[in-house]
């Protein structure tokens, strides 16, 4: 019987691909409806992504088979959601991002800030996360966590060792900052001898003082593979590129409401999505420390006290990795020049508080901004094709005397072949899909009938309610995933109660990226947890204060700063074209409750 179970659960993945659309097929066939065909579309889908049967991209590449054989779409309408404004957005940033690892700019920029904060535990904490936060607001986040795990792994070994002469005022050289993986096997016999080291046969220590030494520097472990993995998914919100649920969002808006006047773009979503960020990272900190380090902050942060071994060893840690970068070189001030030129664009080509140089040049016949974030981001992509890595001239090609070439370019094919993750601009793609059939094939509106009800609940209430959901919801299953399935739904909800889209919309895309509490939830859990010294329960036990404090900035974020931002207090006429008269002109100011 064992052997059995074995079997099923060795070849789970091929059952559920035969036989779940077998098992919904009663849905299509009892109600031959396009509404009913689309439904069972999106239930196909949303089943085989929540269980990843298939990759996520082969699964987003259905619409395209079952949408013209269902009459919803035809093929060459549904293939081109599949490459939006959105997916070139994407693909600029990652340009961008791309070169700044390859030239190890985001190492360099680690670093230097690290060297400023200092290694005081508290503070330590801090640095790592504001680095983390910073770099993920950029970069991707499972990059950026790879990156910065080894590096307060190789900080931790310093501080939790008793260096003596040289090592004490130089510092070891760290193999961990290779981003090397250990197993947790090898960092449990480092903790051991490290605490060997500590106690020395001239010094004997008492077996009760040892084991408490061991259990705060094993929190304290804890706390800096957490605050990493969790600043990572934090800083990611900040942004539009942050993170991919926030381009599904400007997707799914623009597909669905095609005349909302460009409201999501890079400028209204800093400045919306960074104070929450800002707030919610202090708050993890807050709470992190308490967890890990206690209540004194004045001995964590070590106010008062000189100096320790331990943390100047850290410190010079720190310093020669810093130092070892050497000088900037050309290709990381030009890559540096290019990133700020990029934002400073991204923040002046329509920023709606002045006109900015895209309704200035670029306008059409309403005044509106013709190029966009996207039109942005690729302008700069390509630029990292052309400019050299180094001062133009000519040098010998090494082994090959007398043969003359240039310079390589700050970005080549190669690299973005290897690292562009081309499966999400697919996943992008598919859930775009989903959204224009849900449109053409009736079920949006026949989902706004069934939700009118919930006029009668506080907007409020509905906002809150939506972020629980789908923080619990994406602990389980993809964040892209997540918001692809909700976002369209929640879109006719708006409708149906006549509130603006984006009051539901917003903050449960932010929600989506509250993965706190599993190693499975989201790559930088996973890249945490696998260095060791972590439990299930203590990810589990600190990602799910995480979440209710995550769900309570969002909701402060919507109900405070942002109404004012996206005019959220009344119900938008470019969502009012959309709907068949559910919001009339009596209802188009329908006033969202202020906390």
């Amino acid at each position: 019987m064992a052997t059995c179970w074995q079997g099923l659960w060795a070849y789970r993945f091929y059952l559920i691909v035969f036989f779940l659309p077998i098992f919904l097929l009663p849905l299509p066939i009892l109600i031959p409806t396009k509404e009913a065909y689309c439904a069972y579309t999106i239930i196909l889908m949303a089943f085989l992504w929540c269980t990843e049967a298939l990759p996520l991209a082969v699964t987003a590449f259905l619409p395209t088979v079952m949408f013209p054989m269902m009459g919803i779409m035809g093929a060459s309408v549904v293939s081109t959601e599949y490459l939006k404004d959105s997916n070139m957005l994407f693909i600029g940033g990652m340009l961008v991002a791309l070169a700044v690892e390859h030239w190890n700019l985001h190492k360099r920029i680690a670093l230097r800030v690290l060297l400023t904060i200092g290694v005081r535990p508290s503070l330590l904490i801090l640095g790592f996360m504001v680095v983390t936060a910073f770099l993920s607001m950029w970069i991707s986040n499972t990059a950026t966590t790879a990156m910065m795990v080894p590096i307060a792994h190789a900080v931790l070994d310093q501080l939790h060792e008793t260096p003596t002469g040289t090592d004490a005022e130089e510092g070891r050289n760290n193999p961990a900052f290779e981003l090397q993986e250990p197993s947790p096997q090898k960092e449990e016999t480092k903790l051991d001898e490290k605490d060997n080291k500590q106690d020395g046969p001239a010094h004997p220590v008492p077996s009760e003082s040892r084991a408490q030494q061991n259990e705060e520097q094993l929190r304290f472990t804890q706390g800096m593979s957490l605050c990493v993995c969790y600043s990572a998914s934090i800083g990611g919100i900040a942004t539009l590129t942050g993170t991919t649920t926030n381009l599904v969002l400007q997707g799914q808006v623009n597909s669905i409401f095609p005349q909302n006047g460009n409201v999501v773009n890079f400028a209204s979503w800093f400045f919306f999505a960074f104070p929450t960020m800002v707030i919610l990272l202090l708050l993890s900190w807050v709470w992190l420390q308490f967890l890990f380090l206690g209540f004194n902050f004045r001995k964590s942060c070590g106010l008062g006290d000189q100096m320790r071994k331990q943390e100047r060893a850290a410190f010079e840690v720190i310093r020669r990795e810093h130092k070892r970068l050497g000088p900037m070189t050309f290709a990381e001030k030009a890559v540096t020049i290019l990133f700020v030129l990029l934002v400073v664009l991204w923040f002046t080509r329509e920023p709606g508080f002045f006109t900015g140089w895209g309704n200035l040049a670029f306008s059409d016949e309403n005044g509106n901004s013709m190029p966009s974030d996207g039109t942005v981001a690729i302008l700069i992509g390509v630029i990292l094709f052309i400019v050299p890595s180094k001062i133009p001239g000519l040098t010998q090609e090494p082994g090959k005397p007398g043969k003359l070439k240039a310079p390589p370019a700050l970005l080549n094919w190669k690299i973005v072949k290897e690292k562009m993750p081309w499966n999400i601009v697919l996943l992008l793609g598919g859930g775009f899909a989903l959204a224009k059939g849900s449109e053409e094939s009736g079920l949006s509106k026949w989902l706004g009938d069934k939700l009118t009800p919930l006029e009668s609940v506080p907007p409020p209430a509905i906002a809150l309610i939506l972020c629980l959901l789908i923080a619990t919801f994406t602990e389980c299953a993809s964040n892209v995933a997540t918001t692809t399935i909700f976002l369209p739904i929640l879109a006719s909800m708006s409708q149906a109660i006549c509130i603006h889209p984006l009051y539901v919309m917003l903050p449960c895309t932010l929600s989506s990226s509250l993965a706190f509490m599993l190693p499975v939830a989201t790559p930088p859990n996973a890249i945490a947890f696998s260095f060791g010294g972590l439990k299930v329960t203590d990810m589990a036990r600190a990602g799910f204060m995480l979440n209710i404090i995550g769900v309570l900035v969002i909701t402060l974020a919507i109900n405070t700063w942002s109404i004012p931002m996206f005019d959220l207090h009344s119900f938008p006429s470019w969502a009012q074209s959309n709907t068949t008269g559910f919001c009339g002109v009596s209802q188009a100011n329908v006033t969202t409750p202020s906390p």
